[in-house]
């Protein structure tokens, strides 16, 4: 049977159907020619409205009234000036054509060869964290593809990994701390010592997220800070951490800084502090510091048990009932103060229970500073008492007598702390190179960031309760009398010590008749 011709639609509808696919494409490639400089501005116009909601949201709240302000004069004095919205929508599109251009070629070029080693090296070292015997497609293997573990990478200038967003296997066992800790120190050790870093880990989604951080500003002088009472400010920390700004002096420049507010009074949840370091780790800047600002508006007790002079430079200033150095006086002191809370307490029930506000003398904050209480747990073989069992009162009653409680002490003499000392102070902060141990000891959980080995004076961390760790930097308050200390250091600590209105002899003798009698007694002879 002769085979039947095809129908000439047939034969010839592939042709037909090939030449209106090439057209197409034709008109698809000249419509996109013609569109493309539409289609690279609202590529732009996109990219900036991103940026501008992540800028919005990283904005602290307390900055977001000013900044809508300023955004609002910017549009009304656009619209005054002549030509102005002419101006602007050209400046808006020439900018949105910037942002918008095509980038594909760029970020296919990935990171060079030493970069490449750099993530390879990285990746190689996390194989036996992350990798299983057992599991079928393991995503971490010698000789593996190091761009599925690492989503994200990003370096400094230096070529040193600044940012790194890390897949790894569900079976690890993220929620112990000890595999977090062993992940992280293999990480700060591999990108690049001498920084701090930022873990973020994400157990749901399996991601770990790595930022290095940039050092916290170590030249900030002690200055009068814009606090209300009962707010101490014990240092500064990183812009993420906190949703308030304090503006500060930075030099001949104002800039506004992220501090480390801690709250006292009555509602208070962590009434009294403890700060813990090594030798020269800050300390006593730091006691400095809060006792500069606790002057302010209270009294301020000081017991030193170093003996070396960090607080003279505060001995008989308005406001500091006493600075102590030895046993006997330091015992007096305390006991005093024990006395006093008890005044207070007794003063506020009474009055409350009449139905009357607290009196005046009792809502004076009063501040008890206690630097190295070890050194004198050592003389109870003589008869004398340990000081810390006097703070059992101050401790246990201080947030409802307004009186506050602050312990230095170095790691070497942390097992002479009585457990009140340790129980009452939910307040703390470290200060100076510690390990891993002593950070989790002092404030109870790890911190999320990896310290380095060398770090400056005041340098540290605070936590709150049960709050957050941040990293903390003590503003530098240095003893005015030490000679090392600099001549701005030295001028910024003397402009905040309130006056001397106390003699040597210890005879309180008001400033204003202090000459009056000195030309009297001149007058009177011998």
């Amino acid at each position: 049977m002769a085979r039947r011709p095809l129908p000439r639609i047939l034969s010839t509808g592939s042709a037909q159907i090939a030449r209106s696919r090439e057209l197409a494409r034709t008109a698809a490639d000249g419509a996109t020619d013609v569109l493309h400089p539409l289609i690279t501005i609202t590529r732009g116009l996109r990219r900036l409205a991103s940026a501008g909601r992540r800028r919005w949201a990283e904005t602290p709240k307390d900055r977001r009234g000013p900044l809508l302000f300023l955004a609002a004069s910017a549009v009304m004095v656009v619209t005054l000036v002549p030509y102005g919205p002419l101006l602007a929508t050209g400046t808006l599109m020439a900018a949105a054509a910037w942002h918008g251009r095509d980038r594909a070629q760029q970020e296919s070029e990935g990171p060079d060869e030493s970069r490449t080693q750099r993530l390879r090296s990285l990746y190689e070292a996390l194989v036996p964290y992350f990798s299983a015997a057992e599991d079928p497609a393991p995503l971490y293997a010698h000789g593996g593809d190091w761009e599925q573990a690492f989503i994200f990478h990003e370096f400094d200038d230096a070529g040193r990994v600044g940012h790194l967003v890390i897949r790894y296997p569900a079976y690890f066992p993220d929620g112990e701390p000890e595999a977090r800790a062993r992940i992280e120190a293999l990480l700060a050790a591999k990108a690049g010592r001498g920084r701090e870093y930022h873990f973020t880990w994400d157990e749901e989604g399996n991601e770990l997220t790595v930022t290095a951080l940039a050092p916290l500003p170590a030249d900030i002088r002690a200055q009068r800070f814009v606090t209300a009472p009962g707010e101490t400010v014990l240092g500064f920390t990183d812009p993420a951490e906190v949703q308030r700004t304090l503006p500060l002096s930075y030099g001949e420049e104002q800039l506004d800084v992220p501090p480390v507010v801690w709250r006292t009074g009555l509602r208070s949840t962590e009434p009294h502090l403890l700060a813990m370091g090594r030798p020269g780790s800050g300390t006593s800047t730091l006691l400095r510091s809060i006792a500069l600002q606790a002057l302010q508006y209270g009294d301020v007790l000081i017991v030193d048990g170093g003996g070396t002079g960090e607080y003279a430079c505060l001995t008989g200033r308005d406001g500091v009932l006493a600075v102590e150095c030895g046993p006997t006086g330091a015992l007096a002191s305390l006991e005093w103060a024990a006395h006093e809370t008890e005044r207070r307490l007794v003063a506020v029930n009474r009055a409350r229970a009449a139905g009357h506000p607290p009196p005046d003398d009792t809502r004076r904050p009063l501040w008890i500073l206690l630097d190295r209480p070890s050194a004198f747990a050592h003389p109870a073989a003589d008869g004398h008492k340990d000081p810390q069992t006097l703070l059992q009162v101050p401790l246990r009653h201080g947030r409802a007598a307004h009186v506050t409680v602050v312990v230095a002490e170095q790691f070497d003499g942390a097992d002479s702390l009585s457990e009140g000392v340790r129980q009452h102070t939910r307040a703390r902060v470290v200060l100076g190179p510690a390990t891993a141990e002593q950070l989790v000891d002092v404030l109870g959980v790890p911190p999320h960031t990896t310290p380095p080995a060398q770090v400056p004076p005041g340098r540290g961390y605070a936590r709150l309760g049960h709050g957050p760790v941040h990293r903390l930097q003590v503003p530098a308050t240095p003893d005015p009398y030490d000679d090392a200390t600099s001549d701005a250091d030295r001028q910024a600590v003397t402009a905040l010590l309130p006056p001397r209105t106390t003699p040597a002899d210890g005879e309180t003798v008001p400033v204003e008749t202090e000459p009056v009698l000195t030309k009297a007694m001149v007058a009177e002879g011998p």
